[in-house]
């Protein structure tokens, strides 16, 4: 299962710059729609698109391992 480390990106943003940062903010800034990234956020198993992938990347200048991380069932089931 692929899991997405969307709420760590936030809070090391928001620890880095001292700003809160919200939903809206990153949908007006990457263009994807605040239901995508609430999904994202908080569905396990969400299934996106690898373009939002890429805009989340840009947003946070970081690489793809830093947004998702694969996370094999023997260590879900345990």
């Amino acid at each position: 299962m692929i899991r997405f480390l969307l709420k760590e990106l936030i809070a090391e943003y928001e620890f880095r710059t001292g700003t809160s940062l919200s939903i809206n903010d990153i949908a007006e800034a990457t263009g994807i729609h605040r239901a995508t990234i609430s999904k994202i956020m908080n569905e396990r198993g969400c299934v996106t698109r690898s373009d939002n992938v890429d805009k989340l990347c840009k947003f946070f200048g970081c690489k793809v391992e830093d947004v998702m991380l694969y996370v094999s069932d023997e260590t879900l089931s345990q």
